[in-house]
Order: C-alpha cells, then sequence, then structure tokens
C-alpha cells in the first residue's frame, strides 16, 4: 500500500479524482487499506489495487471500479450499487454476495469465483 494514494484518497472525492485525471498512468495502490465505512461513491478507483482492503460497510455507488484488483477484498456490507465492475478481479473477494453485485454494472466481465456467475459466463484470466 502507498501512504501517500491513501491520504489522498481520505481528503476527499474531488481531490482524488482530480488527482487520477492529471496522473492517468499511476495504478492507486491500496492493497490492504483500511476503507472501512468510507463513502467513496463516484471515486476514480479504475485499475487500483485494492487487494485484501477492508471495504466493509464502504459505499462504492457509481464509483468506477473498472479493472480494479478486489481479489480478497472484504465487502461486508458494502453498497456497490452503479459501480463499474467491466474488467475488475473479484476472486476472492469475501463476503460478496449476489445481491450486491446485482445493483453493479459491467458485473458480467468481471473475473468472480463460480458461486458469483449469476447465469452469465465466467470471463478467461489473462
Amino acid at each position: 500500500m502507498d501512504e501517500d494514494h491513501l491520504r489522498r484518497l481520505q481528503a476527499g472525492i474531488a481531490a482524488w479524482n482530480a488527482w487520477r485525471a492529471t496522473q492517468p498512468e499511476i495504478r492507486p495502490a491500496l492493497a490492504q487499506a483500511s476503507l472501512r465505512a468510507i463513502d467513496l461513491s463516484g471515486a476514480n478507483l479504475g485499475r487500483a489495487d485494492l487487494s485484501g482492503a477492508d471495504l466493509r460497510g464502504a459505499r462504492l455507488a457509481a464509483a468506477d471500479l473498472r479493472g480494479a484488483d478486489l481479489r480478497g477484498a472484504n465487502l461486508f456490507k458494502a453498497e456497490l450499487t452503479g459501480a463499474q465492475l467491466a474488467g475488475s478481479d473479484l476472486r476472492g473477494a469475501r463476503f460478496l454476495n449476489p445481491s450486491q453485485l446485482l445493483t453493479a454494472t459491467g458485473w458480467q466481465d468481471a473475473l468472480r469465483d463460480s458461486d458469483l456467475a449469476l447465469g452469465a459466463p465466467l470471463p478467461e484470466a489473462p
């Protein structure tokens, strides 16, 4: 985890998104970050490494999580309404349930465990 990335995210979504817009080549390093119950609505978390992150109760409504690594993240009671999940890696995500996934967009194109197939084909891992 990069402490600077975590501080930037904790400073607020507007500042975070502005920083991401000026630094598109950076892949945010937030693995194992404690983001419990934080409001990340609308955050640009595309391609972020959130593997093993504690996202319990986090609000990720309309967040851009395309291409994000969420392997092993704790998503207990996380709100994913309108979150963009295409290309994300949800394998091994803990406490992720079908009702959460179905409120997001692009979930069919996310890498996910077979118990979250939900009638859609599982994408092949690269």
